[in-house]
């Protein structure tokens, strides 16, 4: 496996939980929400820039962009 792919897999395994536990759910609802509004995507093609932000703002952009595809505020 090379760098940027463990680099990748680690950040997301870092994200999840924390969105989880930031937007009060269990993981796997977090995970599904983020498969189903968008974030899932945002996140596996963002993930560079996601991961030289805070944790905050790297939260908040997931949620912003599953709010402005149909998910829950």
């Amino acid at each position: 496996m090379n760098k940027e792919l463990s680099d990748k897999i680690s950040f997301i395994s870092f994200i999840v939980p924390e969105f989880a536990a930031a937007y009060k759910m269990n993981i796997q609802k977090a995970y599904h929400y983020l498969k189903e509004y968008g974030g899932w995507d945002f996140l596996n093609n963002h993930w560079w820039a996601l991961h030289t932000d805070s944790k905050y703002y790297a939260l908040r952009n997931l949620y912003e962009v599953c709010y402005k595809n149909g998910g829950m505020r």
